[in-house]
């Protein structure tokens, strides 16, 4: 006859092993999770929302103001290592002799903002004269013409 192998008793040497193993685990991947989370986040999109609050009114009537102007402007492109858009006036004729600026930021904060100007190269056609890196970038852009401003933000891949 043979007997059959009884079964291992938990002792509680075990349950705390893997009580302690369950935490450790958890602890862990809440540790990595956080490390994750605090090196890839690049920052507020407003550092005061009470104060942003406040100027909400103003930023609606720039929108206004902008949008009175009847400018058209092309989503932003890259060709080569250019930033390139094409701008209308109303009436579909090419928007020539305006000043343009913009900043350029990296996405997530990961590299300091580079300052771009633009010149025309025909009919309403403007590229940056700087270079702009590869990559994902966020361009603020500042357009003057004829005494009227415009302000936008397009994103550039």
């Amino acid at each position: 006859m043979t007997s059959k192998p009884q079964p291992k008793k938990i002792t509680g040497y075990h349950a705390a092993a893997m009580i302690i193993a369950f935490f450790a685990v958890v602890v862990c991947v809440n540790l990595v999770m956080a490390r994750f989370a605090v090196s890839t986040f690049g920052g507020t999109v407003v550092d005061n929302s009470y104060v942003a609050s406040q100027k909400y009114n103003k930023w609606l009537e720039q929108a206004r103001s902008q949008a009175s102007h009847g400018w058209s402007v092309s989503p932003i492109k890259r060709v080569e290592d250019k930033a390139v858009m094409t701008l209308a006036q109303a009436d579909g004729t090419a928007l020539r002799g305006a000043d343009i600026s913009a900043v350029a930021e990296h996405p997530v904060g990961r590299t300091d903002p580079i300052s771009l100007r633009f010149q025309n190269i025909g009919d309403g056609i403007y590229a940056s004269i700087g270079s702009l890196p590869a990559g994902r970038w966020k361009l603020k852009i500042n357009i003057s013409y004829e005494g009227k401003k415009m302000t936008l933000a397009q994103d550039i891949r």
